[in-house]
């Protein structure tokens, strides 16, 4: 398995069909630990992704950890909704997408008390970025993952 860099995003309506497939991450959750891994976007149907990470997640005081993570992204207007993988899915956040030659778009969630306000990047050499910044009175963290392709 090889990384690669991918062709551009090209528009908003072409995202979700470009997501499927392998993603190498990288994560940084500020001051409090990194994770590197595995990502994998399988199609449900015409309109949907399932959306799996596993990896290791690293403590500051060294510890390692494996970790995964499931969501449901669902293909909208302009964008895509990403669901908590949950019976009924609930809605994590909406994503309307805009620009040239980077797509970008962002979201907020109320988790209880806490506030995630969450942006997507789509860059121009096929990667893509994940930043979610977590505040409130049991969260505070900016967590930042960014993906590339994995090659069969």
């Amino acid at each position: 398995m090889t990384q690669t860099t991918a062709v551009p995003w090209v528009d908003a309506s072409r995202v979700m069909e470009r997501l499927a497939g392998a993603w190498s991450f990288d994560r940084i959750i500020e001051g409090q630990a990194t994770m590197q891994g595995r990502a994998t976007f399988s199609p449900l149907d015409t309109e949907s992704l399932a959306y799996r990470e596993q990896g290791t997640l690293r403590l500051p005081n060294g510890t390692e950890l494996q970790a995964e993570r499931e969501y449901i992204f669902r293909k909208c207007e302009g964008g895509f909704d990403v669901f908590f993988k949950e019976e009924p899915p609930r809605l994590f956040h909406r994503i309307s997408l805009h620009g040239a030659a980077e797509l970008t778009g962002d979201a907020s969630h109320l988790c209880n008390l806490d506030t995630y306000r969450s942006s997507y990047s789509f860059w121009p050499d096929g990667q893509f970025t994940i930043r979610h910044v977590v505040s409130g009175p049991r969260k505070d963290y900016t967590m930042t993952t960014v993906y590339t392709r994995i090659e069969p």
